[in-house]
């Protein structure tokens, strides 16, 4: 029988405890038999073992991180027998250090949920942007709680989508309850026809263009760009971009969207890596490249530029 693990991450006081407890309240949640929660740190608020046990749940402590071995994992499946385990991992851990844990046979990673405060988000994003940021890369649903009216959720959620364009964003106000629907506010008119995507705005347009490409579909885009040329390419297709950083400079990627080149231009005149400011018009449709939809670009114009002095793309 498969055991799913569910493994519940954040910083310290970011709201892991209470998430938990609430979890474990609901019946429904716990109808499936025994759970084993495995606690990685000691936070303030504290867990009522007795009613706890009352309902199945079995507590374990781990306080140094050896402890976590393959053989003592095996050892508690065989103690407790439980049904669900749920990890409340510590957020000063690597969480690739558990996924990469051989653990027993039959338990299965079911989800992985990741805790960020509002409040204290862009501290961290500011002093330890590697560290936090790899909290949420592997991370199933992010929530992020104690939100206002003065949150900006439009920051946070492109420093989560950067590394991790999958994970699903919950908001929650201080009172738990969930903050509204909220749509990424972009720096640029999207009701125009021409938009011109300035540096500071690439990265965002990029990530809104791969997961909503249809927003795009007949507008005619302007900006600056690093040519990626290859023979693996369709004929007469180039791949217009940028660098850009997500969290540190290990985390750097070439970003793009397939290019169609205008009759007048000769391919065999471009290389990787020459700059030009580019012109096209936008069209969705389907690229194997894409394995898929997703935006095309159909170039009108070409002009040589220079290299920028910062030629990276940040996401902040």
């Amino acid at each position: 029988m498969e055991k799913p693990v569910f493994v519940i991450n954040g910083f310290l006081d970011s709201g892991k405890t209470s998430f938990i407890r609430d979890t474990l309240n609901d019946p429904q949640f716990l109808a499936s038999g025994k759970l084993l929660l495995i606690l990685t740190e000691e936070g303030e608020e504290e867990y009522d073992e007795i009613e706890l046990s009352k309902k199945g749940v079995s507590i374990i402590t781990v306080e140094e991180q050896e402890q976590l071995t393959t053989e003592f994992l095996l050892g508690l499946d065989d103690f407790y027998d439980p049904n669900m385990i749920m990890i409340e991992w510590n957020g000063m851990w690597k969480l690739t250090d558990l996924l990469e844990l051989d653990m027993p046979e039959s338990w299965m990673l079911g989800q992985i949920i990741t805790m960020v405060d509002s409040t204290t988000f862009p501290m961290y994003l500011a002093n330890m942007r590697a560290m936090i940021l790899d909290e949420v890369r592997y991370s199933d649903v992010v929530i992020v709680n104690r939100c206002d009216d003065n949150t900006d959720r439009s920051q946070i959620r492109r420093s989560i989508k950067a590394v991790n364009r999958k994970t699903q964003i919950s908001y929650e106000r201080a009172d738990g309850q969930v903050a509204g629907d909220f749509e990424d506010e972009l720096p640029y008119d999207l009701s125009q026809k021409e938009i011109e995507i300035t540096d500071a705005d690439y990265g965002i347009w990029f990530m809104d263009a791969s997961e909503n490409p249809e927003h795009y579909e007949g507008k005619t885009l302007h900006f600056l760009a690093m040519l990626y040329v290859s023979p693996r390419l369709p004929k007469g297709f180039i791949v217009p971009g940028r660098m850009v950083m997500a969290c540190c400079a290990e985390d750097t990627q070439f970003s793009g969207f397939m290019a169609k080149l205008p009759v007048t231009v000769a391919p065999e005149s471009l290389r990787s890596r020459m700059w030009f400011e580019i012109t096209a018009d936008v069209h969705v449709q389907r690229m194997r490249e894409y394995k898929g939809k997703g935006v095309v670009l159909y170039i009108t114009r070409m002009v040589p530029a220079k290299e920028p002095a910062d030629p990276m793309i940040y996401f902040s």
